[in-house]
């Protein structure tokens, strides 16, 4: 049976999509002082680590053409996404929704929890490679930090909350299960789309830009290969284009960012999930609609 055709959920105006919302004594939750942050030890570990800048931008459809010819004649195709390539992430936060309220209320350090698999849900089996991630935002920089399991042991960490065999990495599976124990983590939103990957070259080493479009999610049927019903969770006309720089953006994609009229949007996929299936009941008081692209803030 394919894959359901996923519905819209959401709509456009011009509100500006980054605006501070929640009030200070609505917070869910303290800081998580109680759980350790990573070790020097572990975060400089053989684990795939990435400590980035990010800014995100969100662009219609029928531009894309225009910035894709861009960044081709400038980097180069990331070669496990030279075509679009579909990825399903998994994400998991507590019954209050901790994760989400932090990231609405801009909390300077913050974490997430996440399953990642790439390829179309029917390819997904037990035995197919996922990724259990712990995505962070310390200040300005963005750090993520990940494991490869097969699908089966990455249940077994993070729904299990047990220690899968044979993994290696003591550092950081010690870390995900002290979230997922002393947070009582459970799955809570699926997110989906396809990506575009591109590259830096030459002197825009570290440099890497992504498209991403058909951005849909589901709050339910949480197992990663099922063939189940999405519903778009920004609007299929829209796309997200990430750019993820060591130190700084490169002159010449501000220049084209300006030419092309992008704007940069604070934009949370796992928060849009959230947000279009009302979640947590007080988070369809904070939906935020997304900009038109090219207005005024």
């Amino acid at each position: 049976m394919s894959e359901t055709e996923p519905r819209l959920l959401v709509s456009t105006t011009g509100q500006e999509l980054d605006r501070r919302i929640l009030p200070s004594r609505d917070r869910v939750g303290a800081p998580l002082q109680n759980v350790a942050a990573p070790s020097e030890r572990t975060t400089a570990s053989a684990l795939h680590q990435f400590n980035r800048y990010e800014i995100k931008y969100l662009i219609p459809q029928d531009r894309l053409p225009s910035l894709r010819a861009f960044l081709e004649a400038r980097m180069g195709r990331d070669p496990h996404q030279s075509t679009p390539t579909r990825i399903t992430s998994l994400y998991y936060d507590t019954r209050s929704l901790r994760f989400y309220w932090e990231k609405i209320e801009g909390v300077r350090f913050r974490r997430k929890l996440r399953i990642r698999m790439y390829g179309p849900p029917e390819s997904i089996d037990e035995d197919t490679t996922a990724f259990v991630e712990i995505k962070q935002r310390v200040n300005r920089v963005t750090q993520k930090r990940r494991i490869s399991l097969p699908y089966r042991d990455a249940r077994v960490l993070c729904d299990g909350r047990e220690e899968p065999l044979g993994h290696g990495r003591p550092g950081f599976v010690g870390e995900v299960l002290t979230l997922c124990r002393t947070l009582d983590l459970h799955p809570t939103a699926i997110t989906t789309y396809f990506r575009d990957g591109y590259i830096g070259r030459e002197s825009d080493l570290g440099l890497r830009v992504t498209l991403d479009h058909r951005i849909s999610g589901r709050d339910r049927d949480f197992y990663l290969g099922a063939r189940a019903t999405n519903h778009f969770i920004i609007p299929p006309e829209f796309a997200v284009v990430e750019v993820k720089a060591n130190d700084r953006v490169p002159t010449w994609f501000t220049d084209v960012s300006a030419e092309m009229n992008l704007t940069p949007v604070r934009i949370s996929k796992y928060c849009k999930a959230v947000e279009a299936h009302e979640l947590g009941g007080r988070a369809s008081q904070h939906r935020r609609d997304l900009p038109v692209p090219g207005t005024a803030k």
